[in-house]
């Protein structure tokens, strides 16, 4: 299995333009589907499973947790597709550790399909599948849930691990891939948070009550409440989804910077500038995603930043924009010398 061969491939389809894709793309997707079958089918189930969520949102006029029913799935339907085919192109860098690709690959493809299914699922019956402890079913569902993304996590490391031990022949890319894989386990880390009980349930159960419902996204203010188009992002409190959700595409924003700076800027940068400046975006966009956590975990709305979340963002800013420009300066100063 020649998994090296796949990234190769992406990377010139990627490269040469129009033309290249017509004639390379059907050998592109035999090639990510050597390298793992089931997690390239999910990929494509997902993108049919969010064809049905489009038209359960048409047709499915019921509202669950202030949102319209279908939402959910059709937004994790993207997700997990999106995340499926990522997955797998990064899987072709690893040559050799065919095992541990496979366990990687098949284990992340399961976990897709059973966090999609409850979620469908949980639709059909008309309730909520996150943090829903209202009956025994319910309550195990979630439990599922819980564990999947454990495995989902864990499979995220193994491959940060082994792009760490593989040996790539640019450094500035490489690096790319793995500050990618490293920064999206950190945003993935995040939602272990939203599984704590809040305030307010750990109240309501020492008055006397039953938790029906433990752990929230928001933080602050309850679930279903005002929010931004599209996501439901709080407008009225803290919203532990947006690192969440930033920290995740990591996995695709680096990587693509990092081409970017290897590819376009190859002609005016050096190896050691290319890799600095990978750096410098990896470590701005780790910055960028504890700082949305710490601002969500005040209990504070995205679109509400106080005083403190706007000088922190202002202090990452500046110290990603100056490292830049340091960079950039003293690569134009060593091509001119």
């Amino acid at each position: 299995m020649r998994v090296m061969e796949a990234g190769t491939v992406v990377e010139g389809v990627v490269a040469r333009g129009y033309g290249a894709v017509r004639r390379d793309l059907p050998r592109a997707r035999r090639r990510l589907a050597e390298v793992n079958l089931p997690l390239a089918l999910t990929g494509a189930l997902m993108a049919v499973a969010l064809l049905g969520s489009l038209i359960g949102l048409l047709v499915d006029p019921r509202v669950i947790t202030g949102a319209p029913a279908w939402l959910k799935p059709a937004k994790f339907a993207i997700s997990l597709s999106i995340y499926a085919f990522t997955f797998l192109w990064l899987l072709t860098f690893v040559r050799g550790h065919r095992r541990l690709v496979a366990v990687a690959g098949g284990a992340t493809a399961i976990v897709a399909l059973v966090e999609y299914g409850i979620i469908a699922g949980q639709v059909v019956r008309g309730t909520t599948s996150h943090f829903n402890f209202a009956t025994p079913l319910d309550g195990a569902l979630f439990g599922i849930m819980g564990v999947a993304i454990v495995v989902l996590w864990s499979m995220a490391m193994l491959l940060a691990v082994l792009l760490l031990r593989q040996r790539l022949p640019q450094a500035a890319f490489a690096w790319s891939l793995r500050l990618g894989v490293l920064v999206s386990v950190v945003g993935m880390g995040v939602a272990f948070f939203m599984t704590r009980p809040t305030p307010q349930q750990l109240a309501a159960e020492q008055a006397g009550g039953v938790l029906t419902v433990s752990g929230a996204h928001s933080v602050g203010v309850a679930d279903g409440g005002r929010g931004l188009p599209i996501v439901g992002w709080s407008t009225e409190g803290g919203d532990l989804r947006v690192a969440h959700f930033v920290g995740l595409h990591a996995m695709q924003v680096l990587p693509a910077w990092g081409w970017i700076v290897t590819r376009r800027g190859a002609r005016r940068l050096g190896p050691g500038a290319q890799l600095a400046l990978v750096w410098l975006a990896g470590l701005g966009y780790l910055g960028l995603v504890l700082l949305l956590t710490w601002q969500a975990l005040r209990g504070q709305s995205l679109v509400a930043p106080d005083s403190a979340t706007l000088g922190a963002a202002g202090a990452l800013l500046a110290v990603v924009a100056g490292g830049a420009v340091a960079v950039l300066a003293t690569s134009r100063r060593g091509a001119t010398a």
